[in-house]
């Protein structure tokens, strides 16, 4: 049986798609922060079959919610004070994303400008659809690069 112990001051990201920890932790910075993270993968569940935790010790307000919610919106937030859960926090699509995904248009003007952020604006909240804001490219799959 694995034991991870549990944490004072932080929170917990839960329900994570199987596999995907490693690509939350490096997109919220996790690996450039002075925290104490466990990362659990392949945990058993019920719903999910198999799914990773993340815990994390430090403040909340650290985390880039809408990063997490653009990886996945269905991932849980619990947050933690004094050992014990306060707050459930539910994530839902944000409806801009800056420098998560990048534009793949050759002609858009992010390929000649360096710059430039990178910016989705959510065009189909039930397909999940995002376009770029300069080009209208269309971006609905889920890999993404930082």
């Amino acid at each position: 049986m694995l034991n991870v112990g549990k944490i004072e001051e932080g929170f917990v990201l839960d329900h994570i798609q199987a596999g995907k920890s490693m690509d939350i932790y490096e997109h919220l910075g996790l690996d450039k922060m002075d925290c104490t993270v466990a990362i659990i993968k392949n945990a058993r569940s019920k719903i999910m079959g198999k799914k990773d935790i993340l815990k994390v010790e430090c403040d909340i307000e650290t985390l880039d919610l809408d990063v997490l919610a653009f990886i996945d919106h269905n991932i849980t937030i619990n947050v933690i004070k004094n050992g014990e859960i306060v707050e459930k926090r539910v994530l839902a699509l944000p409806k801009e994303v800056r420098n998560v995904i990048r534009c793949h248009n050759p002609r858009c003007i992010t390929s000649i400008e360096q710059g430039l952020p990178h910016i989705f604006v959510l065009a189909d909240e039930e397909k999940e659809i995002y376009r770029c804001k300069y080009c209208e490219e269309k971006y609905s799959g889920k890999e993404f690069r930082k």
